[in-house]
């Protein structure tokens, strides 16, 4: 008995802009160190947490702020790497784990992320490995980051003005044809 032929193919479909951004994104992070996710932690906290949880005690909203925000940290406070693909779901920042798991849960997270990071699934030579930081270097790391996405905003609204310009100019120009035509009838 012979098989039937296999249907021919269909036309193919044009890939959407957006693919194609998001491709370049995933191969931008693919380039960058296969998709590491590196937050830093206080060590000291995430060790303080991770003895709670092995009892009962309540974790609260400002053990997990000192163990996330450096700020509030002596400047020599050791900073550990965790790799945040441990969490196994994508938060934009802190505040929204903390809504999202509360206090308890964003520390287990934290934990997950730190053992994740420590079992080194990527195999990455040790002297390649983001190495452990002073708080007032990841502070550094953190205002660098955040200039960067100032500067992209700054950027955004000079673009704004400019789009605004153009249209101001446009308007004039309008005003002042039907003024030429009239003086042309006359």
């Amino acid at each position: 008995s012979s098989l039937p032929a296999p249907p021919p193919p269909g036309p193919a479909l044009p890939s959407s802009p957006g693919a194609r951004v998001a491709d370049a994104m995933a191969a931008e992070e693919a380039a960058l160190g296969d998709g590491q996710d590196i937050f830093y932690v206080c060590k000291k906290s995430l060790e303080k947490l991770q003895e709670k949880l092995k009892g009962t005690e309540e974790i609260t909203s400002e053990l997990v702020n000192e163990l996330t925000f450096p700020e509030n940290l002596p400047d020599e406070e050791t900073m550990v790497p965790v790799d945040m693909r441990g969490v196994g779901q994508d938060f934009d920042d802190v505040e929204q784990m903390v809504e999202s798991l509360g206090p308890k849960g964003t520390a287990e997270a934290f934990i997950k992320a730190k053992e994740y990071f420590d079992a080194n699934k990527d195999k990455e030579p040790a002297e390649e490995r983001p190495k452990e930081l002073t708080a007032a270097e990841w502070k550094q790391v953190l205002q660098e980051e955040e200039d960067l996405l100032e500067g992209e905003e700054e950027d955004d609204l000079l673009l704004e003005d400019e789009e605004e310009l153009d249209e101001d100019e446009e308007g004039e120009e309008e005003a002042a044809e039907p003024a030429a035509k009239k003086a042309k009838t006359s």
